[in-house]
C-alpha cells in the first residue's frame, strides 16, 4: 500500500492567491471569489499588504509587475517606479550642503509608484473598480487587524528609526512602542487615503 506523504495538492476554479501574510492572500481570494480576475486579486492583496505589513509594502513605494494575459497570449511588463521629484535638482542638493546624494531623509524619497501602476494594471488588464479591490484594506485599517508575530518581531527593530519620526511614531507606535503580536493595529489615515482612492483614482492620491 503507497503512503502519500507531504501535503496535498491545492486544486480550485477560481485561481491560487499567495502573499506572505494570510489577510493579504484572503483579500485576493475573495476578489476572485465576486468574479475579478488575477490582476484584481493582485491589486486587492498588495493594498492589504500595504497596511499588514507596512515596513515592506505600501502606497508610498514602487510597483513591478509581468502579467502573462492567457487569452490573448500576450506577455506585458510594468515598471511603475517612483520619479525623482522635479524640484529635487542637483542645485537644490548642493545648496542644502550635500556634496553627494543622501542616504537617509527626505531628498531620498520619489515620487510613489504604487497606485500609479494599480490604475496602469486596473485599466489594461482588470476588470473591477478600485472601490470593490480597496474595500478589504479599508475594512482592516478602520476595524484593526491582529499583528502577526512574524511582523510584530520586524516592527519592534524598527521602532528606534520610527521614534525619531514624529509622523511615523504618531501611525506606527501606538501607546508609545510597537505593537506586539496578537493586539490590533488600526491606521486611520492609510483608511482615509485608500478610500480617496477609491472614490477618486489616483487623482485621490496624486
Amino acid at each position: 500500500m503507497s503512503v502519500i506523504v507531504g501535503r496535498s495538492r491545492i486544486a480550485t476554479r477560481y485561481g491560487i492567491v499567495a502573499a506572505s501574510q494570510p489577510l493579504a492572500a484572503q483579500a485576493g481570494v475573495q476578489i476572485l471569489e465576486r468574479g475579478g480576475n488575477a490582476i484584481d486579486a493582485a491589486i486587492a492583496t498588495n493594498a492589504v499588504m500595504g497596511l499588514v505589513e507596512p515596513q515592506s509594502n505600501g502606497i508610498g513605494g514602487d510597483l513591478f509587475a509581468i502579467v502573462y494575459d492567457a487569452k490573448a497570449d500576450a506577455l506585458h511588463g510594468l515598471n511603475a517606479c517612483g520619479w525623482a521629484p522635479s524640484g529635487l535638482t542637483p542645485a537644490l542638493l548642493r545648496s542644502q550642503g550635500h556634496a553627494q546624494m543622501p542616504q537617509t531623509g527626505i531628498h531620498t524619497v520619489t515620487v510613489p509608484g504604487a497606485v500609479g501602476g494599480w490604475e496602469a494594471l486596473r485599466t489594461r488588464l482588470g476588470s473591477l473598480p478600485f472601490a470593490e479591490l480597496l474595500a478589504p484594506a479599508i475594512a482592516y485599517a478602520e476595524e484593526g487587524f491582529p499583528v502577526s508575530d512574524v511582523i510584530a518581531a520586524h516592527w519592534a527593530a524598527l521602532a528606534d528609526k520610527l521614534a525619531a519620526e514624529p509622523g511615523a511614531a504618531a501611525t506606527y507606535l501606538p501607546h508609545g512602542r510597537a505593537p506586539r503580536g496578537g493586539e490590533l493595529f488600526r491606521n486611520i489615515d492609510l483608511a482615509a487615503s485608500l478610500r480617496r482612492i477609491a472614490a477618486n483614482g489616483t487623482a485621490g492620491f496624486y
